[in-house]
Order: structure tokens, then C-alpha cells, then sequence
């Protein structure tokens, strides 16, 4: 089990969900929460980023709120703050690398749906960030306007749901063209038959073993090839 932990964002302050390996030391990953907030189900995926050797950091972008209603959950993404939510990036970023328990001198970050686009969008943000994996990335680029070019040398996973529309969908398009041009590495994968969120447990109207399964494989070897 891990705890909240307080870490610096630019002159401000942001709490996060800290969960350490038992050996007490590996890489560290960033995981960054739906649009439903710091909710149970982001914990439990810190918690087994935990159990596979990673020191995982789950930060609060809604800063205490959190909901499962739909309509609310969308009025909490709508009133997100992109220069807040950059701050919070970098600073979660920061403070994980420069944690006593991190091997090595980088980075990764997973996100899922809100998440993901805004893990593909700390690639771009944070030099502490070398890999970054997306699940079914949800939020126009317009709103972040990423640098893409900061992805040289790093590398980023999208899973794509059939739902989203695919890896033909524009904005997972958009991702691939920029991180490519940078001179990062990005792969790209399908679902068949996928809904939005398939990965998400406590969802059972959407989740999917199957495919929840083998995006977790391919995270995890591509995190532990990387970091």
C-alpha cells in the first residue's frame, strides 16, 4: 500500500499517491489518473507499478476532487487548468527523479484516457520524462498545443481503443507524425472490438481481460527495456 505524499509545482504545491517496490528501490513512473480523479482504481494501478519494481507516483490534478458521475467527472476535465496542469506535470516529474529510492536518472509516465493524452503531453514537457505511455488519449491537442519536438531520444506507447476510432483516429495520428519527426520511438496498437476505458476493473460495462492483459505486458516491457 502506498500514501499521499505533498511535492513542489512551480512556487505551489500538489499532493500525489506514492506506492514503493518492496525492495525498496527501482524506476520511478508517473501514472496519471482519468478524468474521474485520484480514485481507488488509479491507486490500485500505482499499487501493481509497485509490485512490478517501479516507484510509481499517482499525482492529484483535481487537487481533492473526485466523482463517478459522468457529468461531473466532465465538468472537473473541463475546468482543468493547462498552465496548472503543467506545473503539476513538471513538478511530479521533478520531485519523482530526485526521490533517494530512483535508479537511474529518468523517468516514465502512463496515462489513461484524460491521462493519456496528458502523459504523451509530459514527454513533451519534462526532460526527467524518456518514456511515455498513453491508454486511449481523450483530450484535443489544441489545448496543450505540445512540443512534439522534445521527443528525441525518448521513446512512447499509444493503446488505442476500436471505440476512439483506433490508431486512425486524428489526434493518436497527430501523436505519432510529431514524436516521429522529433526522432522519438512510438508504437502503436489496436484493440479489436475495445471499448473507451477497457482497462479500467471497475468498470465492467467496458473493461476487457483480454486486451487489458496485453496492454499491461506491453507497458511493462517497454518501461523495464527503457528505464
Amino acid at each position: 500500500m502506498g500514501e499521499m505524499v505533498s511535492f513542489p509545482s512551480n512556487g505551489d504545491s500538489c499532493e500525489g499517491y506514492l506506492a514503493l517496490p518492496a525492495a525498496g528501490h527501482g524506476p520511478g513512473v508517473i501514472v496519471i489518473q482519468e478524468y474521474w480523479g485520484l480514485v481507488d482504481h488509479v491507486k490500485d494501478v500505482t499499487d501493481r507499478f509497485a509490485a512490478e519494481g517501479f516507484v510509481a507516483l499517482a499525482p492529484d490534478f483535481f487537487h481533492g476532487a473526485e466523482t463517478d458521475e459522468p457529468d461531473e467527472a466532465q465538468r472537473l476535465l473541463m475546468g482543468l487548468a493547462m498552465d496548472r496542469a503543467a506545473k503539476d506535470i513538471q513538478g511530479a516529474a521533478q520531485y519523482l527523479a530526485s526521490r533517494p529510492e530512483i535508479v537511474g536518472d529518468a523517468v516514465g509516465v502512463v496515462g489513461f484516457c484524460m491521462g493519456g493524452s496528458l502523459a504523451l503531453w509530459t514527454g513533451a514537457l519534462a526532460d526527467e520524462v524518456k518514456v511515455a505511455v498513453a491508454f486511449y488519449p481523450a483530450i484535443p491537442w489544441e489545448k496543450m498545443s505540445p512540443n512534439w519536438g522534445n521527443y528525441a531520444n525518448k521513446s512512447a506507447m499509444i493503446h488505442a481503443s476500436e471505440e476512439d476510432g483506433t490508431s486512425k483516429a486524428d489526434g493518436v495520428q497527430t501523436a505519432v507524425k510529431g514524436i516521429q519527426k522529433a526522432g522519438g520511438d512510438v508504437e502503436v496498437y489496436d484493440y479489436p472490438g475495445s471499448s473507451h476505458a477497457f482497462f479500467n476493473d471497475q468498470r465492467p460495462e467496458v473493461y476487457s481481460k483480454e486486451h487489458s492483459e496485453k496492454a499491461w505486458r506491453r507497458t511493462l516491457d517497454l518501461l523495464k527495456s527503457r528505464l
